[in-house]
């Protein structure tokens, strides 16, 4: 059933990219759920579903970017996250500089710098794998799949996405500035214990 699923995702894609109007409907049934659940925690839930537009609306009017080679999800998502990512700092109102966060009383003031210093530092880390690594780690992580699920929707053997996902892992641990950083990205799926040299 798993299988279906990715050939139909697949399929959309294709049909996405060559700019077919039943696509996107189709697109909106099969990804939006997906999009509410990653943007449920990272901007607030009154504002998930303009955030969804928007990014429908830009997936629309940028499919002729989009590589039906590549993850339809993890190209979606990776909109998803650079929209989340803009609506954030239009909202900014009452924001404090990283610095003052980190000396607010409290453990809120502190776990809120750590977390952002630790964000930075991943996006960072995740720009500079190589393609294919990154998109097994953004699909497990962004979108909560096991590496199995990956597998099916990239139609690759498990054993090449254990692979993309353990160098990349292994890539990451060099490149964040923080060993430690790299704990907070452990997504469903993937092993519980990862070495960060």
């Amino acid at each position: 059933m798993a299988r279906v699923g990715a050939d139909r995702i697949r399929e959309l894609g294709v049909r996405l990219a060559g700019a077919r109007e039943d696509a996107f409907d189709e697109c909106y049934a099969e990804l939006g759920p997906l999009l509410r659940r990653y943007l449920r925690g990272r901007v607030p839930d009154a504002d998930i579903d303009d955030v969804v537009q928007v990014v429908f609306v830009e997936v629309w009017r940028f499919r002729g970017r989009f590589d039906p080679s590549r993850s339809l999800e993890a190209w979606v998502l990776t909109i998803a996250r650079r929209r989340a990512i803009d609506h954030l700092r239009s909202r900014r109102r009452d924001t404090v500089p990283l610095e003052d966060a980190v000396s607010m009383a409290g453990p809120d003031g502190r776990d809120i710098a750590s977390r952002v210093e630790r964000s930075q530092d991943m996006q960072v880390a995740l720009a500079r794998l190589p393609d294919l690594q990154r998109e097994a780690i953004e699909m497990a992580y962004y979108a909560d799949l096991t590496q199995r699920q990956i597998a099916e929707r990239l139609d690759v053997p498990l054993g090449t996405i254990k692979a993309r996902t353990a160098r990349g892992l292994r890539r990451l641990g060099a490149l964040i500035v923080s060993p430690a950083a790299i704990l907070w990205i452990q997504p469903a799926g993937l092993p519980g214990t990862w070495a960060a040299g």
